[in-house]
């Protein structure tokens, strides 16, 4: 476990102690900390062992914009916001 900061525009340092070089994380606030989740460099490649596909990353980024505007269309129509 480490202590960290946070400075006044909100950017956290992760010790070096935990040998984390430079990457994307995702942060999920859950109630008084976080967890963070490393990403790994090229997600696509990473998931290739574990999910099987024949469609490129051009046709999975378009399969996966076009569920995400479908959700917020439905979530927006839920909370009566058009």
């Amino acid at each position: 476990m480490a202590m960290v900061t946070v400075d006044d525009r909100g950017r956290m340092t992760i010790p070096k102690e935990f040998g984390i070089k430079k990457t994307r994380a995702i942060i999920i606030p859950a109630g008084s900390f976080f967890v963070t989740i490393p990403l790994p460099t090229k997600p696509h490649e990473h998931a290739r062992s574990w999910l099987p596909t024949k469609l490129d990353r051009r046709e999975l980024k378009a399969l996966a914009e076009k569920s995400a505007l479908e959700n917020a269309v439905q979530r927006s129509r839920r909370r009566k916001q058009t």
